[in-house]
């Protein structure tokens, strides 16, 4: 008689944090990408979470996302990082224009007693991949950025981790009276991701 054995896939912190800090990496390239704050011709086409992504193939960028995304995994692994922002804000006044804030949930019982949690790989994708959709279609329910922009990246962590010579401190670089789009969230069992943008709201109503 045949049977079928269905099993879950062991997450560990470790694991965990690859997959958070690798999804932060392409949601950056996807947001840089949808945003029109690099030129469509600086990104290349690449295959992940069952869809086609787009990576920057400029050198100043490339090395900037690899090096946040390594951070920010040694980061996640001692369940210190609490929220990281990406700002696209005006080259010429340097006003900000939208926050795509990651929030992140940690099990503090899996950093504190190194146990393990089980969640398909599979799942976790189709998570991922909703999120990815909702940033590929963000020109449907963001305004148009019309003029040139650039970004920067904030991480929000505990007090008391050591910041690395390359990171210093910064303003929050909030919105005024912003409008918001939560996006939808995923969850490995070890880190929840949150992903909520805002952006500045154009709407000026006359109320004379």
């Amino acid at each position: 008689m045949a049977s079928r054995t269905v099993s879950k896939d062991i997450i560990t912190l470790r694991g965990s944090a690859a997959i958070v800090s690798e999804y932060f990496g392409y949601a950056a390239n996807s947001i840089l990408y949808n945003r029109g704050v690099y030129p469509e011709e600086s990104f290349k086409k690449v295959k992940k979470y069952g869809l086609t992504m787009l990576l920057t193939e400029d050198e100043g960028v490339k090395t900037f996302v690899s090096n946040l995304t390594a951070q920010l995994a040694e980061w996640l692994e001692t369940g210190k990082l609490q929220r990281v922002v990406l700002v696209i804000m005006s080259k010429a006044s340097g006003e900000v224009l939208e926050r795509w804030n990651f929030s992140i949930e940690t099990d503090s019982e899996v950093v504190e007693k190194g146990v393990s949690r089980e969640k398909s790989d599979k799942e976790i994708m189709r998570e991922i991949q909703a999120i990815m959709r909702q940033i590929a279609s963000s020109i449907t329910y963001l305004p148009c950025l019309e003029e040139p922009c650039v970004f920067d990246v904030l991480a929000y962590t505990d007090t008391d981790v050591a910041v690395p010579f390359t990171w210093i401190e910064s303003d929050p670089k909030l919105i005024a009276n912003p409008q918001m789009v939560k996006l939808h969230s995923f969850d490995t069992k070890i880190h929840k991701v949150d992903t909520l943008v805002s952006y500045k709201n154009d709407d000026e109503w006359d109320e004379s």
